[in-house]
């Protein structure tokens, strides 16, 4: 049963009103309970067995099931509940607005887009009068824009055969890889001092400046690479930046957040070796220089595997809606298919198209997500044996 325009737009809208935004970005935000009781709600009326469970207290994973005749694998359609905070808006943020074919609000394309294509696959196939083999469950979780509480909790649950997880991108496209990412604190120490005595102080502030500079030259000379699954260049930013205490002293601790890329194959280890090559250099010509890098994420590249039957399902259902074959990639930003996959679940991404992620203006293609509907209904019935 093909999804119409009319149900994405109506329950996407429905979905953006809701204050989401994870506690981590801002304390006083939403969170996620708020959302979950709704989609709970709206899936235990299409017909499906749900299931909250917190993962943090007030931040439950919504955990939905539509069981088949038996006998059948479980495929889990996983998307995210939660959102970044609300800087930058100009307008109200949580309230949707049309422009052609763009719904516009936080959290629009990441992730309730993912959310609504999964909610309405369970609809269309309680729905389709075809009872498939296998039982399909909705996990909508929470924390993916922390530090993926909610997919970590959901790979620990067990009895998931193979999941899609949902998350913004072109919808003719199967994603089978993607980087992994490290948060890093580079530090560095001086010796405080007044001002004026210039013999007795070290600057922590010039000092991380220099490291900064050759980080930002590294990235430009090194990272800037595209692998064959086209991963993109590897991720490297500074994110937060402090130090000092006042005008009129010398500053003795500085420090640098940075968000740093790992492509398959790499490890966390690799960037931080490059960062103490640059503490070495900075060394040699900064008298009492002091640097530490300290690891506050590290989480791993995400490869599929043991995937093929679920990429055959998936394929046949892009062919089947969209007219064409898909791409098999890779992706830039990281997600939880790598949890999934690292605790044996079969995974690979699709998605529909959005822009303008964590940041004023986001939005979702409206057809595009009905197209993503059709495909994702499709792939479960083939893969479960509908």
């Amino acid at each position: 049963m093909p999804v119409v325009t009319r149900q994405v737009t109506d329950l996407l809208g429905d979905l953006v009103r809701i204050d989401s935004v994870a506690p981590r970005y801002e304390p006083r935000g939403g969170g996620e309970a708020a959302i979950a009781a709704f989609i709970a709600g709206w899936l235990a009326d299409a017909g499906a067995e749900v299931e909250l469970a917190d993962t943090e207290p007030g931040r439950p994973n919504v955990l939905a099931t539509l069981r088949g005749t038996g006998g059948g694998p479980t495929l889990c359609l996983r998307a995210h509940t939660d959102t970044v905070g609300y800087r930058g808006w100009s307008r109200d943020a949580l309230t949707p607005r049309i422009v052609g074919d763009h719904l516009y609000g936080l959290g629009a394309a990441d992730g309730k887009a993912g959310c609504a294509a999964a909610m309405l696959t369970l609809l269309a196939l309680a729905r389709s009068g075809v009872r498939p083999r296998g039982d399909l469950l909705v996990a909508c979780v929470a924390d993916e824009e922390g530090i993926a509480a909610g997919t970590t909790a959901l790979a620990e649950r067990g009895g998931i055969d193979a999941a899609i997880v949902v998350e913004p991108q072109r919808t003719d496209e199967i994603v089978v890889e993607h980087q992994g990412f490290g948060w890093l604190d580079v530090v560095t120490r001086g010796i405080p001092a007044h001002g004026s005595a210039a013999d007795d102080g070290v600057d922590a502030i010039v000092h991380l400046a220099e490291v900064i500079t050759r980080i930002h030259r590294l990235d430009r000379s090194v990272f800037h690479r595209f692998p064959s699954l086209n991963n993109g260049r590897t991720v490297c930013h500074t994110g937060m930046v402090s130090g000092g205490t006042d005008y009129s002293s010398y500053p003795d601790l500085a420090r640098v957040g940075l968000e740093v890329g790992i492509q398959p194959g790499e490890r966390l280890a690799d960037r931080i070796a490059e960062i103490e090559e640059i503490f070495a250099e900075v060394a040699q010509s900064e008298p009492g220089f002091d640097g530490q890098v300290v690891v506050r994420l590290d989480r791993e590249p995400f490869v599929a595997s043991g995937h093929q039957a679920l990429q055959d399902a998936a394929a046949g259902a892009i062919a089947a809606v969209l007219g064409r074959e898909p791409t098999i990639t890779g992706a830039t930003g990281w997600t939880g298919a790598a949890i999934l996959q690292r605790a044996g679940i079969p995974t690979v991404l699709l998605g529909s198209a959005g822009g303008r992620f964590h940041a004023p203006e986001e939005w979702a293609s409206i057809s595009d997500l009905a197209r993503l509907c059709e495909i994702l209904t499709r792939t479960a019935l083939a893969y479960l044996g509908g």
